[in-house]
């Protein structure tokens, strides 16, 4: 934002100057003021317990560029420097009636001054995956939302993030309801739309596969003019929805871009990937069947953008996961920790059981299963039907982490992840290979953290 000057950004906002301060623009945009740093544009949210704009004081002495607050914030703080009373620091003051909108307004001006195109990601699961791959696999400048910032505040932040010559700007964009999709989507305007697929995630707020799918599909018509629809070949809910894409892109076995020929060894993939655009052989650092799934979906994205196949290739080796997806932990006495404890549905399970069962391991294949959250009235049938899935698969060794846990059936159950990490250091035997993996409210990451900090000392 550094060509966005003070009356420019205020303007773009749709917010009051109420004092002025230094040229040029801020360097990015933070909502917490813990994290405001010199440069900084400080927007202040309300929020349950406090108003931002409370901070807005502390966020300038700090040194920030300037901050956007509730204008009764602004205007008391622009009162206090006129008079002397306090020196709050120099940095410009903006007020707004409503700054969650002003800042996703600031947002959208951002875009359009960045003139690149956009992705958006939506789907129960295998969202940044997906946007880790892409961030790789796409030539030219590409900038990608930090962890997950995928919601009505984080997507603004990340798009604001964004540096000047950026040529793709990729975006999860998150759902906990109807018509949150189309309001992402009507801030980032993206140009292709990529559904991962369609699960009982957040069944519990929606009622149905078929509403989360429902929900899913406002991508699809918050695509740009000529937009393209990324889906997986076999839709499911999705496929009435399908025919309202300006263009659709179908990835997977069946699909428009799909993988051919595949070998799988010494955890790396080589797949001849086939595309509208032609074929192409494709070296991808993993071993995972699921982030084959992932990066078809990318690909699918870079071709709806017209990018060359080879060049989409040549970068793939470079793909690198996010945090707690999947990582591979060496244990002492050649046994294997999978962490993929970021979250966890029944797509994802499934998943993340194959891939466990795939590793060349000599020792026993053992689970640490956290809850699986917000699944509805259905939510012990669908804990049972992974614990069966486990043990078919050849599981041997299940701990059912939280109280919805027992209805995986596991051989021993606890109440939380330390308790886990206590009870997976007993049962763990050399060679053995052991799956982390639960939603995000239990806290599994704990278990791999506690398992390496006892190898530490």
């Amino acid at each position: 934002m550094r060509t966005l000057d003070g009356d420019r950004l205020a303007s773009a906002a749709g917010a009051e100057v109420l004092a002025g301060g230094a040229e040029g623009g801020p360097r990015r945009a933070v909502v917490d003021s813990r994290d405001v740093g010199k440069g900084d544009l400080f927007v202040g949210l309300p929020g349950e317990r406090f108003d931002g704009g409370e901070f807005g004081a502390e966020a300038l002495r700090r040194g920030a560029w300037g901050i956007l607050v509730a204008t009764q914030w602004g205007r008391e703080l622009a009162m206090q420097r006129e008079v002397g009373a306090t020196r709050p620091g120099t940095g410009w003051v903006l007020g707004a009636t409503d700054p969650l909108a002003s800042l996703q307004s600031l947002a959208r001006a951002w875009r359009d001054q960045l003139d690149c195109r956009v992705i958006g990601i939506t789907g129960s699961t295998g969202k940044t995956s997906v946007k880790d791959i892409c961030r790789t696999l796409l030539p030219g400048e590409v900038h990608a939302s930090p962890e997950n910032f995928n919601t009505e505040i984080g997507m603004p932040l990340a798009m604001l993030g964004a540096p000047k010559g950026t040529d793709v700007l990729v975006l999860e964009m998150g759902m906990r309801g109807p018509g949150q999709i189309a309001e992402l989507c009507a801030i980032a305007e993206p140009d292709v739309g990529v559904i991962t697929n369609v699960g009982p995630v957040h069944v519990e707020l929606l009622g149905s596969v078929e509403a989360i799918a429902a929900t899913k599909a406002e991508i699809i018509d918050g695509l740009r003019p000529g937009g393209a629809a990324v889906v997986p070949a076999e839709p499911g809910p999705l496929e009435p929805h399908l025919e309202r894409a300006p263009r659709l892109l179908r990835f997977g076995a069946g699909g428009d871009v799909e993988a051919a020929e595949v070998v799988v060894e010494a955890a790396q993939t080589d797949a001849l990937v086939r595309t509208p655009a032609g074929e192409q052989r494709f070296k991808l650092p993993f071993d995972q069947a699921h982030n084959l799934d992932n990066a078809l979906a990318a690909i699918a994205a870079g071709v709806a953008l017209g990018f060359p196949l080879d060049q989409m290739a040549s970068l793939a080796p470079g793909i690198v996961f996010s945090r707690l997806r999947g990582e591979l932990v060496e244990l002492p006495e050649d046994a294997i920790l999978i962490n993929d404890s970021y979250n966890a549905n029944p797509i994802s399970m499934r998943a993340a059981l194959d891939y466990l069962v795939s590793l060349d391991a000599g020792g026993r294949r053992l689970a640490v299963l956290g809850e699986m959250r917000e699944l509805g009235p259905d939510a012990a049938a669908y804990h049972r039907e992974i614990g069966e899935y486990a043990r078919e698969r050849g599981v041997e060794h299940i701990i059912g982490v939280g109280e919805q846990a027992s209805a995986y059936e596991p051989d021993r159950q606890v109440p939380d992840a330390e308790a886990a990490a206590a009870a997976l250091a007993e049962a763990l035997r050399p060679g053995d290979a052991i799956l982390v993996k639960g939603s995000r409210a239990v806290g599994l990451e704990r278990v791999a953290e506690k398992l390496t900090e006892s190898d530490d000392r």
